[in-house]
């Protein structure tokens, strides 16, 4: 530990403490590391009346909690909030409306930093103005750090790990399907898709970046084989089962694709990765496929028109600040399939060559009850378990900053599960 990660008062920030997901995460850290342990985090917003109503609503063991008033518009007060702790976690989004001033000052004041950013074209922003400037700091910037991305990069990252094991190599296809899962989505979510469309429809080269499936690469690597839209109706060989598009996978899918350019070794130059979610099969499930792919299609098609999109935000989505209740997190689920082809395009079982499968569960609904868990430890992971000269400051993936030790930790404390399906 360096001289000035040792004189911070803090190990983690709670940035966004007040919100639908900020509370879910001061919650976990509170039931899980209690408020005066060797882990020492604080709760930060920019209302300090919320502050003091949430040390209320966690209840008498919370009143020790530390708080911090600090606003995104205010410069001099998130230079304050960065220099007292090692990592923010920042749960402030859409974050392309709010959350760039302080991804500048963590990677300025060479702070790491984790978030929940699920918007390529931010990350994007983000890595092409910030990836020198934290790397001379030694800031180290992971966003994607719940549902969206964790799983599915750190699944990769799993199943690579033992090919590597079996047959000495890491595999040149994978494809993960989405076999069960059980959540709903709170406002915050809805409102980063709803501004994803928004920002697509007005700027062509915004488009055009959300398009790419290397966009999200270092300079020098965006290019590469085609890899699959997965945008169409499909039906799987491996997993016996029809197919229909991802919601995630457009972000996931992107973050895969950095971590096999930023790993050392890689996944390799003509690695491919898809994602789809699993219908079932025979009739049933190529109608529920098909029924999936057209509800996705209207929901962008209405989100990337301005009238349409202003009554969906006013009349049909969730408001920011609200999402599933107590009951819905603690009993959503979720059971993710990896399926590694050691040659072929990976779409059945007729690519040839080593396979291996993989699975990734989690214990709640994914987006919240879990991604609370995920992104907490991730940042943990970040403070206590990676050093410096392990992964210097840079804009990072979860698999290429934390890997295996994510893993431990995730499976130790957050209630998610990797395993080889023999």
């Amino acid at each position: 530990m360096s001289e000035s990660e040792s004189n911070t008062r803090y190990d983690v920030v709670v940035w966004g403490a007040t919100g639908f997901v900020g509370k879910l995460i001061c919650g976990y850290f509170l039931q899980r590391y209690g408020a005066d342990s060797a882990v020492r985090w604080a709760m930060a917003a920019r209302s300090e009346g919320k502050l003091d109503a949430l040390k209320a609503e966690l209840g008498a063991a919370a009143a020790t909690v530390p708080v911090l008033v600090a606003d995104a518009a205010d410069p001099g007060s998130l230079e304050a909030l960065v220099k007292s702790c090692r990592v923010v976690l920042s749960t402030v989004g859409p974050y392309a409306q709010y959350g760039s001033p302080l991804v500048e000052a963590c990677a300025k004041f060479g702070t790491d930093y984790v978030d929940l950013a699920g918007e390529t074209q931010w990350i994007r922003r983000m890595i092409d103005a910030y990836q020198d400037i934290a790397a001379d700091s030694g800031a180290r910037i992971v966003p994607c750090c719940g549902f969206d991305s964790i799983p599915s990069d750190l699944g990769v990252f799993f199943l690579q790990t033992e090919a590597r094991a079996r047959y000495g190599r890491a595999l040149p296809t994978v494809k993960m399907r989405v076999k069960a899962l059980k959540g709903g989505a709170s406002g915050g979510t809805l409102a980063s898709m709803v501004n994803i469309f928004r920002e697509a429809a007005e700027d062509p080269e915004t488009a055009r970046i959300l398009r790419d499936p290397y966009a999200l690469n270092p300079p020098d690597h965006r290019d590469g084989p085609r890899q699959s839209s997965g945008m169409s109706v499909g039906y799987d060989d491996d997993a016996r089962a029809w197919t229909a598009p991802f919601v995630m996978a457009a972000i996931n899918t992107r973050v895969v694709q950095r971590s096999n350019a930023l790993l050392d070794p890689p996944y390799g130059a003509d690695f491919r990765y898809d994602e789809m979610m699993l219908t079932g099969a025979g009739a049933s499930g190529w109608g529920t496929a098909w029924a999936t792919t057209l509800g996705l299609g209207a929901f962008a098609g209405a989100a990337s028109l301005a009238p349409l999109r202003s009554a969906l935000t006013r009349f049909v989505l969730t408001a920011p600040g609200d999402g599933p209740d107590e009951t819905a997190r603690e009993s959503g689920f979720y059971d993710l399939r990896f399926f590694g082809s050691g040659s072929g395009s990976g779409s059945g079982s007729d690519g040839g060559g080593e396979k291996l499968a993989a699975r990734v569960t989690g214990d709640r609904d994914p987006g919240y009850g879990s991604t609370a868990k995920m992104i907490s430890e991730a940042a943990l992971c970040l403070a206590k378990d990676v050093s410096k000269q392990e992964c210097g400051g840079g804009m990072w993936t979860p698999a290429s900053a934390m890997g295996g030790k994510l893993i431990d930790r995730l499976q130790a404390s957050a209630g998610l599960q990797f395993s080889i399906v023999e």
